[in-house]
């Protein structure tokens, strides 16, 4: 121990080595903390909280920072080590320049670099050169007044060998007395100590230890802007001493968007050139975010919000993780406000200050997302009215579901979104309205299918209101009270606007690029923009129908992702294209999963087919394992060809993987009697001996084979109401019509049809029908048999039968 001290007293740095190793941990543990605060992942922050955090982050940075140059220096001193891996200067350089410009503009600082273009190698690593000339820079701007100067310039050593590197500025300088000692561990100048910069005087020692390390020099002196110039004299490795080659120049991407698309792209530019200078800028403060899963944070199914924003390995996706991670610099709270394609530069405004700047591209990336809808007439200001467009939303729906301040919820819209946010509030306690203005709800669903799940929801206890326009907001104490219609108020102390969205092109539309008939951007299918050097990707960008090759809107994380991906590999010189969407989703209402693929039945009719539909309600695995659940089926199918045209799939049962399989054969262009004979895996836990989307086959091709007739459930009713004089047969058992029947049916079991026929009349129709329609098939083909003209099976049977039961 004696020993120990006496070792600390005769060399201070190893005592600051220690206190280094022991303070990292921490010091990262708080880093993470005011991170996680600050990009409001526990809530929103006000705007003197926000301040108080940032600069305690700054200072905690500040402090990291000297950790790591006080262990990177301990080891230059002990190893005196010559790394061997050459450095790009002019990569460095690039990645510098970088990294500090969003700073020097914010303070009105020209911050330059002369003679970039010379392809040096030195003897130095490049993360090492990277931190180096870093830490002059970071010097240089925060003892530099605004308006005022920072230069980086290259040009011949003294010595052959050597490349000198100057980093100039117009600050406060330092005086002649102090070249030297400024090196020195801990010293700050009187004019350094005396100013508002904090600081602990290891910046410039860690500078002269790795340049020492590596066999060069540096020192300090009076620069011709007014302020200090540090001088670098670095060895060039040996393959390029003798020669200067140029080097070509840094490739500039600049992505507009830091939610989806963009950050898949910046990523997927980074692995395919990792010496691009890759830039995200983004208004927001919240990067790369999983706005799809919001639903399921709310409803408490995702716990920690951090979750939202994480890489499958668990770690945040911030400004720290893309530039140390992906080496994508960030410029979050900006917004960019102009694109000058004629100069290929946008122009940027930072949120927060308002101060403007020019960013150059070489390729320019546009992933703007999209915006909610809110009418007019339902923007009134209100507090507790929410679009769940964002992390703000997800969090004061959060924190009033918390708080007890939402017993009664009106959703506005009958979308995807407001269906799924409906489990939150149930689960929550509160009483759930839903305002359509269409005759259905999901109007990704025809309204057939639509009307299963409003029953559904109804049995949930949700109010389902189809057919109701809102039109406008009243409040009470600045809260909402009330939602308007044309049909009467309902109370309500929050709202959700769940109108849709519309898609971000008025940057684009102001720069002149050709906006689509939908109203995205226009794109080809390499996701090229009407500007060869302007791509689009994500909710902003128009795509095509696969079935109808017409342009299509369809904004969906997963066809942003995709896009990214594409627009990134051609950004970089590759050829690879994107074909298009189906319209394939899938959502989930309390046990009810609800999925589609395809043309629903209408488009399929606008778009010229001759359509036969099929219902076919089925148990989605073996029906005697006991977790096996009802799924409910509608296929869309050209009479004509055959072929698949869509798939929508409700119920309780797995929907997902018979939707996926039904997207695979409508892109392959298969018919039903291709799809009948699909080698699909089989145990009873995972699906009937013959799968759901294999019966449904059948029971096309039985159609339009003329095996069968059908009618709709609707029709049926229709026919009901009116007193249309036909037999609605029922052919399950008396167990079965007892527990529950149809209005105006009449029983004759299946077993006992053969010996009974004479009891039914052979001049009207028979509409035949069971729990699935399984047993009604066959009962039809038994009367057709015994010379039944006119016989028609109910399509869906019980299950889908959406009327009045009979108990």
């Amino acid at each position: 121990m004696e020993e120990t001290e006496r070792n600390f007293d005769n060399d201070p740095l190893k005592f600051a080595s220690l206190m280094a190793h022991q303070l990292q941990s921490p010091l990262n543990a708080v880093i993470t903390a005011l991170q996680t605060v600050l990009g409001e992942y526990t809530g929103p922050l006000l705007p003197q909280q926000r301040n108080a955090l940032e600069r305690g982050l700054a200072r905690c940075e500040q402090a990291i920072t000297s950790v790591r140059r006080m262990l990177a220096i301990m080891k230059a001193e002990a190893e005196k080590e010559t790394l061997a891996t050459p450095a790009s200067l002019a990569n460095a350089l690039r990645q510098v320049h970088s990294q500090y410009l969003s700073e020097a503009t914010r303070h009105q600082i020209t911050f330059t670099v002369e003679s970039e273009n010379f392809a040096r190698q030195v003897r130095m690593s490049e993360a090492t050169l990277v931190e180096v000339l870093s830490a002059l820079v970071s010097n240089a701007l925060k003892y530099t007044p605004d308006h005022g100067k920072v230069v980086i310039s290259v040009g011949s050593g003294e010595e052959s060998g050597y490349v000198r590197v100057r980093v100039a500025d117009s600050g406060v300088g330092i005086p002649e007395k102090d070249f030297q000692r400024v090196f020195e561990p801990f010293y700050r100048t009187p004019a350094a100590r005396e100013s508002a910069q904090p600081g602990v005087g290891l910046g410039l020692t860690f500078v002269k230890s790795m340049v020492t390390a590596c066999g060069g020099n540096v020192r300090a002196q009076k620069s011709t802007l007014g302020g200090a110039e540090f001088v670098l004299d670095l060895p060039l490795a040996k393959e390029t001493a003798e020669t200067e080659t140029p080097a070509r120049p840094a490739f500039k991407v600049v992505v507009v968007g830091g939610v989806t698309a963009g950050p898949k792209a910046a990523a997927k530019i980074i692995r395919m050139m990792p010496d691009a200078d890759v830039t995200i800028v983004d208004r927001g403060s919240v990067l790369s975010y999983a706005g799809c899963g919001l639903p399921y944070y709310i409803a408490g199914l995702v716990r920690d919000q951090r979750q939202l924003i994480s890489s499958p390995a668990g770690v945040v996706r911030d400004l720290v993780f893309f530039r140390s991670v992906k080496n994508v610099h960030v410029v979050n709270r900006t917004e960019v406000v102009e694109i000058d394609r004629a100069a290929k530069r946008v122009r940027m405004r930072d949120c927060i200050s308002g101060r403007e700047s020019w960013l150059p591209y070489d390729k320019l990336l546009l992933a703007t997302g999209a915006s909610a809808n809110v009418p007019d007439n339902l923007r009134v200001g209100l507090e507790n009215v929410f679009t769940l467009h964002g992390v703000r939303d997800a969090e004061g729906i959060r924190a009033a579901l918390a708080e007890n301040r939402a017993r009664d919820v009106v959703i506005i819209g009958g979308g995807l979104l407001g269906i799924e946010i409906t489990q939150a509030f149930v689960s929550k306690g509160a009483r759930v309205t839903i305002l359509e203005k269409r005759d259905h709800i999901l109007p990704i669903l025809d309204g057939d299918m639509a009307v299963l799940v409003e029953c559904y929801l109804e049995s949930r206890g949700v109010k389902i209101l189809t057919q109701t326009n809102a039109t406008g907001l009243r409040g009470r104490d600045g809260r909402v009270c009330e939602v308007l219609t044309d049909k009467g108020g309902y109370p309500a102390d929050m709202v959700i606007l769940a109108l849709g969205v519309h898609p971000n092109v008025q940057l684009a539309r102001e720069a002149g690029l050709e906006i689509g008939e939908t109203g995205a951007i226009a794109v080809d299918e390499r996701l090229q923009t009407s500007d060869p050097d302007i791509y689009a990707a994500g909710d902003c960008a128009e795509t095509r129908h696969i079935l109808t090759g017409r342009p299509f809107y369809f904004p969906l994380g997963s066809t942003a992702s995709k896009q990214g991906h594409v627009a990134a590999v051609n950004i970089c010189g590759g050829n690879d294209t994107f074909p298009g969407v189906l319209g394939s989703c899938i959502c989930n209402v309390f046990e009810y999963n609800v999925g589609r693929t395809g043309l629903g039945e209408n488009e399929a009719v606008a778009q010229g087919y001759e359509v036969v539909t099929v219902y076919a309600p089925g148990p989605d695995k073996e029906h005697f394992m006991p977790n096996a659940e009802l799924l409910l089926l509608k296929l869309i199918v050209d009479r004509n060809s055959r072929q698949l045209l869509g798939v929508q799939a409700t119920g309780k049962g797995a929907a997902d993987k018979r939707v996926d399989v039904a997207s695979l054969a409508i892109r392959a262009r298969m018919t039903v009697d291709d799809l009948a004979t699909l080698d699909l895996c089989y145990a009873p836990q995972y699906s009937p001996a013959m799968d759901n989307l294999i019966t449904a086959a059948n029971v096309a091709r039985n159609k339009l084979d003329g095996h069968m007739t059908g009618i709709r459930p609707a029709e049926v009713y229709r026919m009901l109401k009116e007193r249309a004089d036909f037999v609605f047969l029922d052919v399950r058992t008396p167990e079965e019509y007892e527990h529950m029947r149809l209005p105006h049916s009449t029983l004759i079991p299946l077993g006992a049809l053969r010996g009974r026929v004479a009891e039914l009349p052979a001049d009207k129709l028979i509409v035949t029908f069971c729990d699935i329609s399984l047993r009604a098939y066959e009962a039809a083909l038994v009367l057709r048999n015994a010379g039944f003209r006119d016989v028609r099976v109910m399509d869906g049977g019980i299950a889908m039968w959406p009327f009045e039961k009979l108990e």
